[in-house]
């Protein structure tokens, strides 16, 4: 060690632009990889979803990067809206930045999102076993849903997951209530989309 310490990047969430669609396929491709050493080389190998499906999201607002001090994204989100709630559809960081924070400061910034738009809750699919999917989000308030508790959108995105193959491994549908008496407290406590 030579005692300097490293310079600290802060990152900054903006909404995905089209001229980012490219990179994100690129984080995709990066953020899969983990994957690969949990056995799970087809999930790891999986192609990044579609320049006119990413381009859609954005399109419609739904669609948010976290960038470096250059601009550059290094992670992204996706969301939707199914059966009335705010849904989870990709939280994607690339390997050479996570365990910074960054996918969780993306997921505040969707429920907060979720939250202006007076949704109830937010939904996810996700594998139980893998420690930064299932586990992770339990510890950020979503709790597994039973079969009965799914709504009919979650089990169409379900039926196509399991079209594609993803359900080699156990999968499962997540839900966390939004209490409309926590809005203005998070507003409070979360001012800014800037973080290091």
């Amino acid at each position: 060690m030579n005692g300097e310490s490293e310079p600290v990047t802060t990152y900054r969430i903006r909404p995905a632009r089209e001229i980012d669609l490219i990179v994100l396929q690129d984080i995709e491709r990066s953020a899969g990889a983990p994957f690969a050493d949990m056995g799970m080389t087809s999930v790891a190998e999986d192609d990044p979803p579609s320049i006119d499906s990413l381009r859609e999201f954005v399109q419609n607002g739904r669609a948010w990067v976290s960038t470096d001090g250059s601009d550059r994204p290094v992670a992204y989100l996706l969301a939707d809206v199914v059966d009335g709630n705010a849904h989870l559809g990709q939280v994607s960081v690339h390997s050479e930045v996570m365990r910074r924070g960054i996918g969780t400061a993306l997921l505040n910034h969707m429920i907060g999102w979720a939250r202006e738009h007076r949704l109830p809750a937010v939904t996810l699919t996700t594998y139980t076993h893998v420690p930064w999917n299932g586990p992770y989000y339990e510890r950020h308030g979503f709790r597994y849903l039973a079969e009965h508790e799914e709504s009919p959108g979650l089990r169409e995105i379900r039926a196509a997951e399991i079209a594609h193959g993803l359900d080699q491994w156990p999968r499962a549908c997540m839900r966390r209530e939004l209490p409309p008496a926590s809005r203005r407290l998070s507003r409070e406590r979360n001012p800014s989309s800037s973080y290091r």
